[in-house]
Formats: structure tokens, sequence, C-alpha cells
């Protein structure tokens, strides 16, 4: 068998949840090893698109707020979601104008990440943001956000003590620090 074949088999799939931003499935499946199991899938109806504004000084901006999902606080980068067939760069600017105000004149595509893909089909894209301009941020209402400044290191520090838990920020802010040399 080529081990990058899929070796799951699905025999039905039904929805269960459905809303503007998530699709939930419940599936009916053999599993790799020949059994009968089942798989809930979560489908994202857009994709992430995060981004670590850098000044000339290797300090960046996390923004803090209220998780719903976690029930506890998060300071993460700026992020936020765009359409499946929407330019994930043009994503990235507007939340990096929405959550903090600022705009930036170079552009580094990171890359792409699954967020979580053990049960969902969501992705991310990675952004790093550079010559930065600083104006009035523009949250959404369901944002109740703080912004901190931090040096680059200061971060990576953040990420390996777990103050950092969130994996688009923690694959971005390791990136940098790598493509930076800290």
């Amino acid at each position: 068998m080529n081990i990058y074949e899929n070796p799951w088999k699905k025999v039905s799939s039904r929805e269960v949840y459905d809303n503007p931003w998530v699709n939930v499935r419940h599936e009916e499946v053999i599993k790799p090893n020949g059994q009968a199991g089942i798989y809930g899938v979560a489908h994202f109806k857009t994709k992430a698109a995060a981004v670590l504004p850098l000044d000339e000084n290797n300090n960046t901006w996390l923004v803090g707020q209220y998780r719903y999902t976690l029930e506890e606080y998060s300071w993460e980068i700026p992020m936020g979601g765009g359409k499946l067939d929407g330019d994930s760069l043009d994503a990235a600017k507007r939340e990096l104008k929405e959550e903090t105000g600022m705009t930036a004149q170079k552009w580094t595509d990171l890359g792409k990440l699954h967020t979580s893909n053990s049960v969902t089909d969501e992705f991310g894209f990675m952004y790093l943001a550079e010559e930065l301009t600083f104006g009035e941020a523009e949250p959404d209402d369901t944002e109740i956000l703080v912004l901190k400044k931090v040096s680059l290191q200061e971060a990576v520090r953040m990420v390996m003590d777990s103050e950092i838990t969130d994996s688009l920020s923690i694959a971005t802010i390791l990136k940098v620090a790598r493509l930076k040399g800290i």
C-alpha cells in the first residue's frame, strides 16, 4: 500500500450543524484497520490570516482578548478570517488595520498551516508586516482588544513559557524569530 493513499473509507456523511462560519458533519467510516467507526469533521467556511507586525527595532504588537471558546484570556498576534476564495494577504492587511490601526509597506508570506487537522479542515496563512504606519484601530463589535508592544525576543519567551498558546501565533512568531536570527 502506498503510504500517501487515503486508508479511510467514508460510508456516509450527514450535516449536524451549520452557521455562517462553520459546518459540522457526522461521518460513518471504515477505519484504516478495516473496522467500522465514526468521525466528526468541522469545516470552516473561512481561512485564517495571521500577521506579525515588526518595527525596525524588532518590536511587535500582541492582541489580548478573552476567547469565548477557551473561557480564558489569550495573547495572540493580529489575525482573523477571510473568504475561502479570497486573497489571504488582503485578509491579513484588513485584520492588521482593524485590530491595531497599523498598515505596512513590506509584506513577507511565511506560509500555510493547518490549525487542528485531526478534527477540522481549517487552514491559515502567516505574514510578516514591516515598514509600519500607525493609525486608529477599528475592531469588530465582538472584540474588546488590548494591544501590547513587546520585543520579538519577549514574544518568543511568551511562546516558550506557554503564555501564548494560539497555534497561528506560535508558528508565526517562531518563523519570524528564525528569519531574524533571534
